[in-house]
């Protein structure tokens, strides 16, 4: 993980910054994680000399872009496009098998409280719809047994949230029997291990790429990319991947 003052920022002006948040790195202060010192609001606050305010986030496993806004009046405008799903977001991910050329998941889901941070959440509250678009990026099967098959199959995807629920790209996945490799909650332990004993991947292989908007103070759009870590870009290049965009 990159020290405090390496935090790369990928955009600023003088009302909204993004910067490329690393995987392990927690955005703000939570009880789910006690033990954590370092949370990427207080990292960027102390790097550029300014406070901070959170739109979105991004889960600790998971790099790439996280967009905040630097006062209260564009953090409104911000979060009013997250809310109402006017900014799309891009991801990429490896996952286990071969998955179809493109598709739709529709699969609503419920709520996932979390016992230290959600104690008020309503658990019958009914499933919420999720939409969630798929790219097939590229594919490949390795002379590796796992389980039952003599090969492992991997594709690499491009994944569009529609929707924002909460852990939503990893639990959509693991519905149409395709997890995120690296994921330890919602993955396939077999396919995990195969990774950290051949790869020696540690972490969860899903990279926030782009977010495309509309400026919310200027109404000018807005694009933003973060590149491939090295990382997930070693993994990449050993599966022949490389060269995938």
């Amino acid at each position: 993980m990159k020290a405090s003052s390496d935090l790369e920022i990928l955009y600023r002006d003088q009302h909204l910054v993004a910067v490329h948040k690393p995987a392990g790195l927690l955005v703000h202060r939570s009880l789910i994680d006690k033990r954590e010192t370092r949370f990427l609001l207080q990292e960027l606050r102390d790097q550029i000399g300014q406070r901070v305010y959170p739109a979105h986030r991004l889960d600790k496993a998971t790099s790439g872009v996280l967009l905040l806004a630097l006062d209260p009046e564009t953090a409104r405008g911000l979060t009013a496009q997250f809310t109402a799903g006017a900014v799309h977001k891009t991801y990429r991910a490896i996952v286990r098998g071969y998955v179809e050329p493109s598709a739709l998941i529709d699969y609503a889901l419920r709520e996932e409280p979390d016992p230290l941070t959600d104690a008020q959440a309503d658990v019958d509250k009914p499933a919420q719809p999720a939409l969630t678009h798929y790219e097939r990026l590229a594919q490949v099967e390795l002379p590796e047994p796992v389980g039952r098959y003599p090969t492992a199959r991997y594709s690499l995807v491009r994944l569009c949230p529609r929707t924002g629920r909460r852990h939503q790209l990893r639990r959509h996945m693991k519905h149409i029997f395709h997890p995120i490799v690296g994921d330890t909650t919602h993955g396939d332990g077999a396919h995990n291990r195969l990774f950290r004993e051949r790869f020696d991947n540690r972490r969860l292989l899903l990279e926030a790429t782009a977010l495309r908007l509309v400026h919310p103070r200027d109404g000018s759009p807005l694009s933003i990319r973060a590149s491939t870590t090295p990382e997930v870009q070693r993994i990449l290049a050993a599966l022949g991947w490389e060269d995938v965009v």
